[in-house]
């Protein structure tokens, strides 16, 4: 089968990844192989290919990226029987051992074996995938499986932050979604469906605010025309926003929180790249929160494919072929990609 595999590290993201010839994988005991319809692109796998995650998990190069990923099963092992050949579903970016202590308590981020295709095995950009019976979820039926792939990662990265942070939201108070890209419009969406919050988008592109009003968001801020910090003191009648959303993760953007986060809010950090630097003084003053945020839950991402069934949430996205994958990291690189990248084996 074909795959795009990664060989050295680098930040020349035209010639990232080789287009190779590599054995179909076969499924062991608990094990299923699916053939990929759809995997997504995520700003991750850029920062896999420049070797940002050398310093955090063990990479054995070369190795297939890509950890968005749904489609058929057309094997399965001895011993699974969730699904079966012919289903439909969305992986789990995680393999699970099910066993250790964080396992039994359901956070699969944490699991003390976990294996993770696309990052520490071979993932999605390739026409058949390895994963395991505990990683698969059924879909419903008529679900396209190209286009859902992105939830797989962008989708249940965004649902798992705002879950966390309706918990902290009432109706009337303010929540800031910052960057209205690839996980962004996910996020916005999420958060207009599970609460009655005041949604103020920011982003640097009026493209992407237009899609954050379509989507559901009350007020709108471009960084490149208002000073941000002023803008939602005045939209939040100098209070705050209770909960920010940080799917950029830059230096420019964490460094709002002392003067955007309302006193005992916090600010979630989603996307990443950047670096916090903030006074101790000003956590203490203001008696917020920076939140980290991974991947969420099995369970998680069943929750958000009931959310993507009712039309609660939809993906915008653009499909690409496997020869187009450095194409695509390319566009990424630069901000061109609106939404999410697919690739399609």
């Amino acid at each position: 089968m074909q795959a795009a595999r990664l060989h050295e590290y680098t930040d020349d993201m035209e010639h990232a990844l080789s287009i190779d010839e590599v054995d179909r994988p076969e499924p062991g005991h608990g094990e299923v192989v699916v053939e990929v319809e759809g995997a997504g692109w995520c700003q991750t796998d850029n920062h896999i290919i420049e070797g940002m995650w050398t310093d955090y998990v063990e990479q054995e190069l070369p190795m297939t990226l890509g950890h968005e990923n749904a489609g058929t099963v057309v094997e399965v092992g001895d011993g699974v029987e969730t699904v079966s050949e012919g289903d439909s579903v969305i992986c789990h970016p995680v393999m699970t051992c099910g066993v250790c202590r964080a396992c039994r308590m359901g956070e699969d981020m944490y699991c003390e074996n976990l294996k993770f295709p696309g990052l520490t095995t071979d993932g999605g950009f390739a026409e058949y995938l390895l994963t395991s019976q505990r990683s698969v979820i059924p879909l419903p039926e008529g679900t396209d499986t190209t286009d859902i792939a992105p939830h797989a990662d962008a989708g249940i990265t965004a649902y798992h932050a705002v879950k966390k942070a309706v918990r902290e939201l009432n109706p009337g108070d303010h929540a800031v979604v910052i960057g209205v890209g690839g996980l962004g419009h996910i996020g916005l969406q999420c958060l207009n469906a599970m609460s009655a919050t005041n949604i103020v988008a920011v982003d640097l592109k009026d493209e992407a605010l237009d899609l954050a009003t379509e989507l559901g968001a009350h007020e709108t801020v471009n960084p490149t025309n208002v000073d941000v910090a002023d803008a939602v003191d005045d939209i939040t009648d100098g209070a705050g926003a209770r909960q920010v959303l940080d799917f950029v993760g830059a230096d420019q953007t964490t460094e709002l929180a002392p003067d955007i986060v309302s006193a005992g809010g916090d600010h979630h950090i989603i996307g990443y790249g950047g670096h916090i630097h903030e006074p101790s003084q000003a956590l203490v003053d203001g008696e917020f929160s920076f939140v980290g945020n991974i991947v969420g839950k099995y369970t998680e991402l069943q929750e958000l494919v009931s959310l993507v069934d009712r039309g609660d949430v939809e993906l915008r996205t653009s499909r690409y072929g496997l020869d187009d994958v450095n194409t695509v990291a390319e566009k990424l690189e630069h901000g061109e990609i609106e939404g999410r990248a697919v690739i399609t084996p």
